[in-house]
């Protein structure tokens, strides 16, 4: 089944690429691979809340960050193809990095970059298993709670 077929049977439609924010284009092909950049889980051209990671008042609760990260795999799905020349173009996925934007006593970024793989997994099948980091840091571009990058290799 093609990438386009299980995103029908998913019922998933890819987001527009969102436009970058700075000096960079969302996404390059270089050597048989795509490589996005930092994906936020931007919703029509708007961030759907901002802050920091953890448990707590004024937090983002991590089963929202999660869901996020989602967001942030389906804007580098749509990136990724857009640069590819479409997304029955992309094999599988390479490699993703999550950045968390978390409280210090805040340990559950993996858990949170699992929205992004989670979601690769559905779309691409085992072409989806990934090497993966999950990195907690201090603030993301424009406060998101999450980032995420992915490398795909090219079909």
């Amino acid at each position: 089944m093609s990438v386009s077929q299980r995103l029908a049977e998913l019922g998933i439609e890819l987001p527009p690429v969102v436009p970058p924010v700075a000096a960079y284009v969302p996404a390059t092909v270089h050597g048989g691979l795509v490589y996005t950049a930092g994906q936020l889980p931007m919703v029509s051209g708007v961030l759907p809340a901002t802050g920091k990671v953890g448990d707590g008042h004024g937090l983002v609760p991590p089963a929202d960050a999660q869901a996020y990260a989602r967001q942030c795999a389906l804007n580098a799905i749509a990136a990724a193809a857009a640069a590819a020349g479409g997304v029955d173009n992309l094999s599988r996925v390479v490699k993703v990095t999550g950045f968390v934007a978390s409280v210090p006593e805040f340990t559950g970024q993996p858990v949170v970059v699992n929205g992004a793989s989670e979601l690769l997994g559905q779309v691409f099948g085992e072409a989806g298993v990934h090497a993966r980091s999950a990195v907690g840091v201090t603030v993301l571009p424009l406060d998101s709670p999450v980032e995420v990058e992915v490398v795909f290799a090219l079909a």
